[in-house]
């Protein structure tokens, strides 16, 4: 099978996200600006939730450039991977209203440590299915940038326990590493 239709369908899948993370911004009943400097974590993890979201579609659509078949494998994997990443604007909200809980700040770290476990089963079952010479293969390598980020999610969800100002800056320096995608893959297409 072409990779059209999965693109096409995730593409759609993430618009959806990032329509239903902007909707749960709700502006202020008042007009004054302490009350718009109160809902400044709201906006703030909006800003940081759709940049997670645009990290993965980047990636995503890289992935799918150089990627030449797909299988039922893989569309099950990338359907494991839509649904961590749907799973964003709650955790978004969650999180942008109780920063300072414990418990929302697991579970966005939960969801974004998932999300990476998903792309990282996706990328595995693309490789596998396509033969040695695959150039997908060759660009990801050892995947060092993909394992080091699950172990930043995984402490960020340790130091969650201790402090989630500690916790949210692993998910922030995860994202900064992502920011850029990897240029190998643009070179290989």
């Amino acid at each position: 099978m072409k990779t059209n239709r999965l693109e096409a369908f995730s593409d759609g899948v993430l618009a959806i996200i990032i329509t239903i993370m902007v909707l749960e911004l709700k502006a202020p009943i008042e007009i004054t600006l302490s009350s718009l400097l109160a809902i400044t974590p709201v906006f703030l993890s909006y800003i940081f939730s759709f940049i997670y979201i645009g990290i993965y579609w980047n990636n995503h659509h890289h992935l799918f450039q150089i990627t030449q078949k797909v299988n039922g494998k893989i569309l099950w994997a990338n359907l494991h991977l839509l649904f961590w990443l749907s799973l964003v604007p709650f955790t978004t909200a969650w999180i942008g209203e109780r920063y300072y809980a414990m418990l929302p700040v697991i579970a966005y770290g939960a969801v974004l440590l998932f999300c990476a476990i998903a792309y990282f089963i996706l990328q595995a079952q693309i490789i596998k299915f396509h033969d040695d010479e695959f150039a997908l293969r060759k660009v990801i390598g050892s995947d060092n940038k993909g394992k080091i980020s699950i172990v930043f999610y995984a402490l960020g969800i340790a130091f969650s326990f201790l402090n989630t100002w500690i916790a949210i800056s692993f998910y922030v320096i995860v994202a900064i590493m992502w920011l850029i995608p990897d240029k190998r893959i643009e070179k290989s297409v």
